[in-house]
């Protein structure tokens, strides 16, 4: 079973972050967005996988060498953003008429993806929400078969969001379908669709199933990124209750957090919901609801809903921020 991972945006809504840093690979709950993807992709089964790669893909490429080097993987390059369809058409060669899991790169979600590979037809993932108009949307039959989809519909039929989550059994009808929309006209935007592929395939009488998700998280906003940080570290913590004993001297570790091998912490308070990345020094702070990235230091500050990047370093602070990697700040 093959998977293909979208990761070519530029993530532009997590600026000045993403300036450096592939959207993907920010850090949650002890991994990377894009860690938390292909690690429920590896325990399902999924032996084979296909990254788009564009803004910042050597980044991508030095992560998935280092974090998962027997991996059996390949690199397509999306040097032009022409949306989702155009990425997954640049993969035709890589999948040939393989059955294929397509996961965007910049979303979690919580279901059992074992479940979806045992379907008999193509599968999409979906969730009801309170505003679709910015999402695509699929009109569902009793049933949940899909009737249609429409890409970011100004007046939807249907609140059922396509969470960016698909199971195709008919890949090369798939990739038919995406060439044909490649010869036509884009959106306003110059981009194409998945969506509109996949409308063409019902049309044509294929049949697809819509299934729900438990939890969605679309990691594109700050906002959605810190509350997907806070669920996965509640659930780590009640899965593996045994990695959360951490000690550090004159600090007081509040739970879940997530913690990387060689942060040195002192006269602080962490947590609860915090993810601080690896060799990171904070010093009399007061941190919770927040990412620390890599290599970043801390010394006097209360922080909460922040997401701090990589060697990043602040001192004298009482605010909630997003800063870069590479950034330093001294407003004491």
């Amino acid at each position: 079973m093959k998977a293909i991972i979208p990761v070519a945006g530029a993530g532009t809504k997590l600026r000045p972050l993403t300036y450096t840093q592939p959207k993907a690979l920010i850090p949650i709950a002890g991994k990377t967005i894009l860690g938390v993807i292909i690690d429920q992709l590896l325990d399902a089964g999924v032996t084979e996988f296909v990254f788009v790669i564009g803004y910042l893909g050597e980044k991508i490429q030095r992560y998935i060498d280092k974090a998962y080097p027997n991996l059996d993987y390949t690199i397509v390059s999306q040097n032009d953003r022409r949306g989702t369809g155009h990425a997954i058409w640049l993969t035709r060669e890589a999948v040939n008429d393989d059955e294929v899991m397509i996961v965007l790169g910049d979303t979690v979600c919580d279901y059992n993806v074992k479940e979806i590979l045992k379907s008999d037809v193509s599968q999409i993932g979906v969730r009801k929400v309170d505003d679709p108009r910015s999402f695509g949307v699929a009109e569902l039959d009793d049933k949940d078969m899909v009737i249609r989809m429409v890409e970011k519909p100004l007046i939807p039929k249907s609140n059922m969001a396509m969470v960016g989550i698909y199971y195709i059994k008919e890949t090369a009808a798939m990739f038919a379908a995406l060439d044909m929309n490649l010869h036509n006209a884009a959106d306003e935007n110059g981009e194409y669709h998945l969506t509109n592929a996949l409308q063409h395939m019902v049309q044509g009488g294929l049949k697809i199933h819509a299934f729900r998700v438990t939890n969605w998280f679309d990691c594109g906003k700050k906002e959605t990124l810190l509350s997907t940080n806070a669920t996965l570290l509640k659930q780590m913590e009640e899965e593996h209750p045994e990695k959360q004993q951490l000690s550090f001297d004159t600090t007081v570790i509040i739970h879940p957090v997530s913690i990387a091998e060689g942060c040195v912490i002192h006269h602080s308070i962490i947590g609860p919901n915090v993810t601080i990345g690896e060799h990171t020094k904070i010093e009399s702070s007061i941190i919770r609801d927040s990412i620390i990235g890599s290599y970043a230091e801390l010394q006097q500050v209360v922080l909460k809903s922040s997401i701090i990047g990589n060697d990043a370093f602040v001192r004298g602070l009482n605010q909630s921020l997003n800063i870069g990697d590479n950034t330093e700040i001294d407003l004491g």
